[in-house]
């Protein structure tokens, strides 16, 4: 806390010394910054070809979100930005802390959470939680699931929210917002169709990893087994549960289990170990890697590759 502090001193003395010296931070016409890469791409769709809009992502290719700490620059932008998007809820507490320095309305933004009916953390059978729960039955702890842009149905809400919002800031392109989100929400609407045509397959998802997906299998009515649920700070599993998966896997017929980004795939591994099946990574598009980001990765094509991945698992 002392950190957080003494970050939001050093941004209050940056500005101070800006308005003492008659001078700004210069910006485009239009700034957008994202916290996390699933917004930072719907704003990239939405704004596409429009002149003068620049979107930028805070946390950095290749950084794990959760480890995410801002310094006194990214804060000093997202002041001056015309329209923040962030996450929202207790992984966002910091954005929270530093909005409420800057006063009421003082920052256009978009919490993500607010765009869509949140659920609760899922704690599926097996699952080795924070919270001491036992190997029973599903259930849910409280915690609201922050992951709400693995569910392409989700996502199309998220970016009719970031539309609307653009269209306020800047009516004299609101014919091309309006237009690139018909575009991108028809890209959207064929992943949902494509999900769905997955969720038909008979089978079980193995997440050898957190689990960051509970709005992606309650649209598509995926089961599942994982080692944690997806806001879990832990990352090794215990004996038993490794040993519950590795049941879980001849019990189902598994033909893969799955794995997410940054992760080490140890437990992975240690499962195909044991079993004998292979190992596919499911993307939860939370951020990306450096060389995918290079590359051109997009949320659809990620989506794409899960969707890949899935049907190879389940068919």
């Amino acid at each position: 806390m002392k950190k957080f502090v003494a970050i939001i001193m050093a941004v209050c003395l940056l500005f101070s010394l800006a308005a003492c010296s008659g001078g700004n931070i210069e910006k485009s016409r239009l700034h957008i910054i994202s916290t996390v890469f699933p917004s930072y791409d719907f704003a990239r769709q939405i704004t596409k070809g429009v002149d003068g809009v620049e979107v930028s992502m805070l946390i950095p290719p290749g950084t794990e979100p959760h480890a995410f700490e801002p310094g006194v620059q990214d804060m000093a932008q997202i002041r001056e930005c015309d329209l923040f998007i962030f996450l929202g809820g207790e992984s966002d507490q910091w954005v929270e802390e530093l909005l409420a320095t800057f006063g009421d309305g003082e920052i256009n933004t978009i919490r993500m959470i607010d765009c869509v009916e949140l659920l609760d953390e899922e704690t599926v059978e097996g699952m080795q939680t924070d919270h001491n729960h036992d190997h029973g039955e599903v259930s849910a702890h409280g915690e609201k699931d922050e992951h709400v842009w693995t569910s392409p149905v989700n996502a199309i809400s998220i970016c009719e929210k970031i539309k609307n919002n653009l269209i306020s800031a800047d009516g004299d392109n609101a014919e091309k917002y309006t237009l690139n989100f018909a575009s991108y929400k028809n890209e959207l609407s064929q992943l949902d169709e494509k999900f769905n045509s997955v969720s038909a397959l008979e089978g079980t998802i193995i997440m050898a990893d957190r689990f960051p997906f509970r709005y992606l299998a309650d649209e598509y009515s995926l089961k599942y087994y994982a080692a944690f649920p997806g806001c879990s700070t832990e990352s090794d599993p215990s004996a038993a549960t490794i040993a519950f998966l590795e049941t879980k896997i001849k019990q189902t017929g598994a033909k893969a289990v799955f794995y997410t980004e940054f992760s080490s795939q140890k437990v992975a591994d240690t499962l195909c170990e044991s079993t004998g099946v292979k190992k596919l990574m499911l993307h939860s598009c939370h951020n990306v890697g450096k060389s995918d980001f290079e590359n051109g990765a997009t949320y659809v094509s990620l989506m794409e590759q899960n969707i890949k991945n899935l049907s190879e698992a389940l068919n």
